[in-house]
């Protein structure tokens, strides 16, 4: 059992950025795949990023397409911590932000690839 917890939400205005962190207590991400997702409310849980453990000497990397410019992931395997970097929030990110570690080798996008989830963290924005 892989226990995750989120932070680094909060009520930002339009164009600010945020850093959400994800770290498992006591445990490492070593060889998970690690995903972020977003629940807004009365909406399905969408994928915005993933990274993988590393391939050879490389990370790979996925976000989706309504994301990608402004959502960065990195991972810090010394302080076994994810981090999900936002950039130029817009309104319609509003959503609670959950971190996922999947056992499957390279980028996941799907829900069902992961084990492990968090319980999120909740990021508003609004002026």
């Amino acid at each position: 059992q892989v226990q995750l917890v989120e932070s680094g939400g909060g009520l930002v205005q339009p164009g600010n950025s945020l850093r959400l962190s994800c770290a498992a207590p006591g445990r490492t991400f070593s060889g998970y795949t690690m995903g972020w997702f977003r629940q807004a409310p009365g909406k399905e849980r969408e994928v915005v990023a993933s990274i993988s453990w590393r391939v050879g000497s490389a990370y790979y990397t996925y976000y989706a397409d309504y994301v990608k410019g402004r959502f960065t992931t990195s991972r810090d395997n010394v302080k076994n911590t994810v981090y999900l970097q936002i950039n130029s929030l817009k309104p319609e990110d509003t959503a609670v932000y959950l971190c996922a570690a999947s056992p499957w080798t390279g980028v996941r996008g799907d829900k069902a690839s992961y084990d492990y989830w968090g319980q999120g963290t909740q990021v508003t924005v609004s002026s």
